[in-house]
């Protein structure tokens, strides 16, 4: 039986770091970023869902212009909940193919990592849920220094998202990630430790 685990967090709050964490002690990691890139591929049924929804703008040489698409859904939330609603299905089966290869695997841990895994209800199709998590204040830094954005606009990216606190209150595990990375590798440790996944 394999134990299936959501891997959540808030933008630039390090849940790429906790998932690199999991593949390097050979855990297998379904990125909800990856099947987003993967079903808007060229030629793809979401791709052409997004034309028809954002217009020719956002395509170039048939291909997705992820920077044109950015612009329009970051600077409006009912855009982006038309584009999450567009792809949504899409992503889910990509994750769900993704996830069920590996328990046919029969590997003991499958992590699936998913930024808006609380926003698209993936809580339901999981076993338990970690939270990456920084204060408000440190994710605001981080943001900003990690995409060369101003403040407004790192704030914008982070209203898109629920509140990290709330996620905190909902998750099973809480990483801690406002110190170093070596303090979070050993939290990571810890848990995989506590429940047997350490070969």
């Amino acid at each position: 039986m394999s134990l299936i685990l959501g891997l959540t967090g808030g933008i630039a709050t390090g849940k790429s770091t906790v998932s690199n964490l999991f593949k390097e002690n050979g855990i297998p990691v379904v990125d909800a970023d990856v099947g987003a890139r993967e079903v808007v591929k060229a030629g793809t049924e979401g791709l052409k869902r997004i034309e028809v929804v954002f217009g020719h703008q956002v395509i170039s040489n048939g291909q997705l212009d992820r920077k044109a698409l950015g612009k329009i859904v970051f600077e409006n939330p009912k855009e982006l909940e038309k584009l999450n609603r567009i792809l949504g299905d899409l992503i889910a089966e990509w994750i769900h193919d993704e996830k069920e290869r590996y328990i046919e695997e029969k590997h003991p841990l499958v992590v699936l990592d998913i930024p808006l895994l609380f926003e698209s209800g993936y809580q339901e199709v999981v076993d338990q849920v970690m939270v990456v998590a920084t204060t408000p204040d440190v994710q605001l830094q981080r943001l900003m220094e990690r995409d060369q954005i101003d403040e407004q606009t790192a704030r914008q990216k982070i209203a898109a998202q629920e509140p990290i606190m709330d996620k905190i209150l909902k998750a099973d595990f809480v990483i801690d990630n406002n110190g170093t990375k070596e303090n979070t590798r050993i939290q990571v440790m810890n848990w995989l430790e506590k429940q047997q996944f350490l070969r």
